[in-house]
């Protein structure tokens, strides 16, 4: 602990020299921006002076200008008098150049000293801090001086402590050697109670093995005369129920005296069942049996006539099926005509050119055929849509689409942002073909779109706006409105 205080404090010591480093530093830095700021300040007056010098030039060669035009226009000879003002002006621009170039210094001059005022702004800045650092690494080089006395002091305390440890340890050795000797007794005590233990639960478990055994044989004698019980009033109520007598007067019966037993016992069974078996085949005498003849009788002949009005049912639902099959197949046709000539027509006007056509594919029946979609653009042979571009692809299924709503119009239609593949030239063949089906079905038109030419080819525009962060607005505009406004303006 004392040794990792110590180089704490060392490293402290190197920080605080650092620290005394930096700030001797920064108050080098300051004193050489000072004497640059006074450096400035000086060039700055010079160059103030420099200008008053070329100012006062300049309002002299002015005035010797003028004196010089006025000579001029005073002497009979031209080209004396166009060399003095020749003269002139060039001393007269020579000064300007020199003032520009004087302006120009100030300017560089007054920029380097805000610059230098700035840099002794945050070098005092700099300074406070590393003077607040400095007092908080005294305060903290103090805290650290009081703890290395408090670890010193400690330090002494330990130092007796060996001592009083070697005493303890032979006291608690001694009395480890006494309960060792009181844990062997112990133990030898232990053996023995548990040797009697195991021997006395060896002999508890064979007695209870041999009434367990004992418990089994009573229960399966029990079982045995329930079992013999159970089949005796069993076999007594089997001869009640069969030969409608007691036991007892079987012998009877049988012609046998009671207190001879058979000297064949399987023959008498046998003919026990034969005699049974006879019986049986006489079957019960049935007193209902025309009563129930009667009934099945008329259950017959209702069932016959049931099953003659379902077959005149079916027979009536099989030809209506087949009509109603008729006449699907021939509106289908009719439609899928209708569809066809209207998708060939989109199609030519939404690539200006080319061709398309719809086939029923797969099976000769209309309603079990399947579609194919067979589209040309301008320039490329007739193939199926698969085959075509994403652009080529979008076009064929807003012809496709638009052809099935002329097949079947209805009062409104909602496109959402059906122009997003498609490229400006395409857009406008698009809202040429929405506007054209709208004036001739006078179907209105609900396109959700982002592109500026389907926003500017409608008629009135709404849109969302957030003027404030979760706050929406509805702003619509009327183009159509705007643009009869404009027309009449």
């Amino acid at each position: 602990m004392l040794l990792s205080y110590l180089l704490f404090e060392r490293g402290f010591t190197r920080e605080l020299i650092a620290l005394g480093v930096e700030d001797a530093r920064a108050r080098a830095d300051e004193a050489e921006i000072s004497r640059r700021e006074l450096t400035t300040q000086t060039r700055l007056a010079a160059a103030s002076d420099l200008l008053d010098k070329i100012g006062a030039d300049f309002a002299e060669a002015k005035a010797q200008a003028e004196e010089v035009e006025g000579d001029l226009a005073a002497l009979p000879e031209a080209k004396s008098a166009r060399a003095a003002l020749d003269q002139a002006r060039a001393v007269a621009a020579e000064a300007r150049r020199r003032e520009a170039e004087a302006r120009a210094a100030i300017e560089r001059l007054t920029h380097e000293t805000a610059r230098r005022r700035e840099r002794l702004s945050s070098i005092s800045l700099e300074e406070r801090a590393w003077r607040k650092r400095s007092a908080d690494a005294a305060a903290q080089q103090v805290a650290l001086i009081e703890r290395r006395s408090a670890l010193a002091a400690e330090i002494d305390g330990l130092a007796a402590r060996p001592a009083m440890i070697a005493a303890e340890s032979e006291a608690l050795g001694a009395a480890i050697a006494g309960a060792a000797e009181a844990c062997r007794r112990s133990a030898d005590a232990l053996a023995i109670g548990e040797r009697q233990l195991r021997e006395a639960t060896d002999a508890s478990r064979l007695a209870d093995h041999a009434m367990g055994e004992a418990r089994e044989r009573l229960a399966r004698l029990e079982g045995l005369r329930d079992g013999a019980n159970e089949a005796l009033a069993r076999l007594a109520r089997d001869i009640r129920e069969r030969m409608g007598a007691a036991p007892e007067a079987l012998a009877e019966i049988a012609g046998v005296a009671g207190d001879k037993i058979p000297a064949d016992p399987a023959e008498t069974a046998a003919r026990l069942d034969r005699l049974t078996r006879e019986r049986d085949g006489m079957g019960p005498v049935n007193l209902m049996a025309e009563t129930e003849a009667a009934e099945v009788e008329t259950r017959i002949a209702d069932l016959q006539r049931e099953r003659a009005d379902l077959t005149e049912a079916i027979a009536r639902l099989r030809h209506g099926i087949a009509a109603l099959d008729r006449e699907v197949r021939q509106r289908l046709t009719a439609a899928f005509e209708q569809l066809d000539r209207h998708f060939a027509e989109l199609f030519t006007k939404l690539f200006g050119g080319g061709k398309a056509q719809l086939r029923l594919v797969d099976n000769d029946d209309p309603l079990a055929a399947g579609l194919e979609i067979m589209a040309s653009p301008p320039g490329k042979r007739l193939q199926t849509l698969s085959l075509l571009s994403g652009g080529e692809q979008a076009l064929t299924a807003l012809a496709l689409l638009f052809a099935a709503f002329l097949t079947n119009p209805a009062p409104v239609c909602v496109l959402d942002e059906v122009d997003a593949p498609l490229d400006d030239a395409n857009v406008d063949r698009f809202c040429s073909l929405v506007g054209e089906i709208a004036d001739t079905t006078g179907t209105r038109f609900l396109v959700v779109t982002h592109h500026r030419i389907t926003m500017a080819r409608v008629d009135r525009l709404f849109g969302v706006t957030m003027a404030e962060r979760g706050v929406s607005q509805l702003v619509s505009v009327d183009l159509a409105r705007a643009a009869r406004m404009r027309q009449t303006a």
